[in-house]
């Protein structure tokens, strides 16, 4: 069995979700790994990863509506704000969802449906530079 890892650095502007599937596959054809598991891993309590619909914009445009809905910035509910109105409410939005997908991998490329697709989930307002670790293993 091999294994190879790779570490992301993604740009988000803001809440909302940024695709990284095509820089995933290509990890995934740099690690050499035919048939096997590709693992993501978010290093951030703000931000999450999905596997969504990458055909239509109205999908991601949809999901952060709902969580800005279901978990609004300023709730006067949360305590923790040292970094905002948005600082808490993005900590439950990613206790919600998942820092850490797993793909399966077959001749040597993601296994993914026909429309989906692999993004960060940014819940922070403002910019912000994301790490995450990509780690193929497998033969």
């Amino acid at each position: 069995m091999r294994q190879y890892q790779q570490t992301l650095t993604l740009n988000t502007d803001g809440q909302g979700l940024t695709e990284f599937t095509d820089e995933t596959a290509r990890i995934v054809a740099a690690s050499g790994i035919i048939t096997g598991l590709v693992h993501v891993f978010c290093r951030h309590t703000s931000a999450s990863l999905l596997i969504q619909e990458n055909a239509d914009q109205d999908v991601q445009r949809d999901l952060v509506a709902f969580f800005k809905r279901l978990v609004p910035d300023g709730d006067p509910l949360f305590i923790h704000r040292s970094e905002g109105a948005d600082d808490m409410p993005a900590h439950v939005k990613s206790a919600l969802t998942e820092t850490t997908l797993t793909v399966p991998v077959a001749g040597g490329r993601l296994m993914l449906g026909t429309w989906q697709g692999i993004y960060l989930f940014e819940h922070r307002t403002r910019p912000h530079s994301r790490s995450v670790v990509v780690h193929v293993v497998g033969e």
